[in-house]
Protein backbone atom coordinates (compact mmCIF):
# COMPACT_ATOMS: atom_id res chain seq x y z
CA UNK A 1 0.00 0.00 0.00
CA UNK A 2 2.65 2.50 0.90
CA UNK A 3 5.05 1.52 -1.38
CA UNK A 4 4.26 4.14 -3.77
CA UNK A 5 5.53 6.26 -0.86
CA UNK A 6 8.87 4.01 -0.48
CA UNK A 7 9.72 4.44 -4.68
CA UNK A 8 8.43 8.44 -5.12
CA UNK A 9 11.65 9.93 -6.49
CA UNK A 10 9.55 13.54 -6.34
CA UNK A 11 9.32 12.61 -2.74
CA UNK A 12 12.53 11.42 -2.18
CA UNK A 13 13.72 14.78 -3.10
CA UNK A 14 11.85 16.49 -1.68
CA UNK A 15 13.35 15.17 2.00
CA UNK A 16 16.60 15.61 0.53
CA UNK A 17 16.23 19.47 -0.36
CA UNK A 18 14.61 19.99 3.02
CA UNK A 19 16.91 17.75 5.15
CA UNK A 20 20.04 20.10 3.62
CA UNK A 21 18.26 22.93 3.93
CA UNK A 22 17.67 22.43 7.73
CA UNK A 23 21.39 20.67 8.02
CA UNK A 24 22.86 24.23 7.06
CA UNK A 25 20.44 26.07 9.88
CA UNK A 26 20.38 23.93 12.41
CA UNK A 27 19.55 26.43 15.10
CA UNK A 28 16.20 27.77 13.09
CA UNK A 29 13.58 25.68 14.17
CA UNK A 30 14.42 26.16 18.05
CA UNK A 31 14.54 30.47 17.30
CA UNK A 32 11.20 30.07 15.48
CA UNK A 33 9.67 28.19 18.46
CA UNK A 34 11.28 30.69 20.75
CA UNK A 35 9.64 33.40 18.99
CA UNK A 36 6.44 32.01 18.36
CA UNK A 37 6.42 31.69 23.03
CA UNK A 38 7.22 35.17 22.92
CA UNK A 39 4.42 36.52 20.61
CA UNK A 40 2.23 33.94 22.32
CA UNK A 41 3.17 35.12 25.86
CA UNK A 42 2.32 39.05 24.85
CA UNK A 43 -1.28 37.77 23.38
CA UNK A 44 -2.05 36.35 26.73
CA UNK A 45 -1.11 39.41 28.05
CA UNK A 46 -2.92 41.42 26.13
CA UNK A 47 -5.97 38.89 26.70
CA UNK A 48 -5.78 39.78 30.53
CA UNK A 49 -6.93 43.08 29.35
CA UNK A 50 -9.33 42.65 26.57
CA UNK A 51 -11.00 39.12 27.72
CA UNK A 52 -11.33 38.08 24.19
CA UNK A 53 -11.95 34.53 23.85
CA UNK A 54 -10.74 34.64 20.23
CA UNK A 55 -7.40 35.96 20.87
CA UNK A 56 -7.12 33.74 23.90
CA UNK A 57 -7.39 30.70 21.96
CA UNK A 58 -4.86 31.89 19.35
CA UNK A 59 -2.06 32.52 22.29
CA UNK A 60 -3.08 29.04 23.30
CA UNK A 61 -2.31 27.50 20.05
CA UNK A 62 1.01 29.77 19.23
CA UNK A 63 2.49 28.61 22.70
CA UNK A 64 1.74 24.99 21.76
CA UNK A 65 3.12 25.23 18.35
CA UNK A 66 5.75 27.56 19.71
CA UNK A 67 7.24 25.04 22.08
CA UNK A 68 6.50 21.68 19.44
CA UNK A 69 8.87 23.25 16.79
CA UNK A 70 11.39 24.37 19.47
CA UNK A 71 11.35 20.74 20.83
CA UNK A 72 11.27 18.77 17.02
CA UNK A 73 14.14 21.32 16.54
CA UNK A 74 16.58 20.81 19.34
CA UNK A 75 15.71 16.90 18.67
CA UNK A 76 16.59 16.90 14.98
CA UNK A 77 19.53 19.34 15.68
CA UNK A 78 22.01 16.22 16.61
CA UNK A 79 20.73 13.72 13.44
CA UNK A 80 21.20 16.47 10.93
CA UNK A 81 25.07 17.20 11.81
CA UNK A 82 27.11 19.26 13.56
Amino acid sequence: MFRWIDSSPRLSRFIEAISEFMAKRRGLPVVLGIGLIIISFVLQLVDVYAESKGLHLIGVITLNVGILTALIGLLLSDPLGK
